[in-house]
């Protein structure tokens, strides 16, 4: 991506498609498979400006409590995550990676900040940003997983608050069932999957594919 395409490289609505007069094929192909990642993605430029950002990143700038697109400018919400942000964005301009932790009602996101560039000495202009995912559950293909083992509708929802962290007592109170009906719920995803216990149950949904939720178009 280079400064001379900033003006449409961000688009908060969309991607451009294939037959758009005057794009380049590739960089539609590009945009949309980055589109299709639950990871946010943004490129910026050294002071900050929005050169590129996909729908994940697009969705949180414009509904999320982390960040802002102010103006074309990125704007970190969190005065302490904002100060965090400018030291991550002058070492990267530098050539070095760092990590920021964004907080905001009772959720962390990490950013790692990485400088695009491949010449050493050189001052870096374009900063590429990766946000973490939100949740192990979040993925477009934990309903391929949930068929591939064929997985009940309440087996889903279990693997979902094991996935959140949620004992079973607590997802006992949030399912409204007894704890022991819990329990034969988990005896039955770690049969199902072959997994040896609740921790590698979700490392298997951890390591999935980082899709997002599709909105249109079901994943197969």
């Amino acid at each position: 991506m280079h400064a001379t395409q900033d003006a449409r490289l961000f688009d908060a609505s969309r991607s451009p498609p294939f037959s758009e007069p005057g794009s380049d094929a590739k960089s539609a192909l590009l945009g949309l498979l980055v589109d299709e990642l639950a990871n946010g993605m943004l490129v910026i430029n050294g002071q900050g400006r929005i050169l590129y950002a996909n729908l994940a990143a697009r969705r949180e700038l414009e509904h999320g409590a982390m960040m802002k697109d102010r103006d074309g400018e990125l704007h970190l919400l969190s005065s302490a995550a904002g100060k965090a942000f400018q030291g991550a964005r002058e070492k990267a301009m530098s050539g070095l990676r760092s990590l920021v932790t964004l907080s905001a009602d009772d959720m962390n996101v990490t950013m790692a900040v990485i400088p695009l560039s491949a010449q050493s000495g050189v001052l870096c202009e374009h900063i590429a940003l990766f946000l973490s995912r939100a949740s192990v559950c979040e993925s477009g293909v934990l309903g391929c997983f949930a068929r591939s083992y064929s997985l009940t509708l309440t087996e889903q929802r279990v693997l979902v608050f094991l996935c959140h962290c949620l004992s079973t007592p607590e997802i006992a109170i949030q399912m409204k069932i007894a704890v022991s009906t819990v329990r034969s719920h988990v005896r039955s995803l770690c049969i199902k999957t072959s997994c040896c216990g609740v921790r590698e149950l979700i490392q298997r949904v951890a390591v999935l594919p980082p899709l997002s939720v599709p909105s249109l178009v079901p994943v197969h």
